[in-house]
């Protein structure tokens, strides 16, 4: 039997994931957990097997978050369950160590399936993945630009569309402000623009954030 964590901001899935796989022969649910900091208490007290995190869960502040779970816990595979885009987040969680990607729109039968074969070791969970990711080599230049950012780069640009100025994202990632100041020139240069605005603007195209 694979045991299973769920760490999701919203009770409606967790509700849902225990209903679904109540009676199911391979998974079993043993764990819920609303925030992040309740992560590593979780997968201390109980051995789970697969755990399911949204990059949106409360209090992750980062994927590199997610690495430290990986690292600290290595017999527990992680997927990532979330809304956030598949072809920018799915390569950068699974650099970062995660053994799958799956995006909320899918149906839970896939993402019982992405589990089970996550569990036998496997790392791209499903067609689904393998087609976006095929998609994103075909496309051209310009709809490939979000490809050139690091995991970093990709934070502080979701925190700076969210409203927040250096010094605050500086304290959420623990970084120094000059370092932020740092990544947003990057991010300007790499995404070829010249201000804040059109930044966050390209990057809501490119469905960055």
């Amino acid at each position: 039997m694979i045991n299973l964590c769920v760490a999701d901001n919203f009770p409606v899935v967790h509700f849902g994931m225990k209903a679904y796989f109540k009676d199911h022969p391979e998974i079993n649910v043993v764990s819920n957990v609303g925030n992040f900091f309740m992560v590593p208490d979780a997968l201390r007290n109980k051995e789970i097997d697969v755990l399911i995190i949204d990059l949106e869960l409360e209090g992750l502040k980062s994927i590199y978050e997610v690495k430290s779970i990986i690292k600290n816990f290595p017999k527990t595979k992680v997927i990532v369950f979330s809304s956030l885009s598949e072809h920018i987040y799915a390569p950068n969680a699974i650099k970062a160590g995660c053994a799958g990607y799956v995006h909320k729109t899918s149906k839970l039968e896939n993402l019982g399936i992405a589990i089970v074969k996550v569990n036998q070791g496997q790392i791209i969970l499903n067609d689904e993945i393998k087609k976006s990711l095929a998609l994103i080599a075909k496309q051209n230049k310009s709809e490939r630009l979000y490809r050139k950012l690091s995991n970093r780069e990709i934070e502080v640009l979701r925190f700076l569309s969210d409203g927040k100025k250096n010094n605050e994202i500086a304290k959420i990632l623990a970084l120094n402000e000059k370092t932020i100041s740092t990544y947003k020139l990057r991010l300007l240069t790499k995404l070829n623009v010249t201000n804040l605005v059109d930044l966050v603007n390209k990057a809501k195209t490119l469905e960055i954030v």
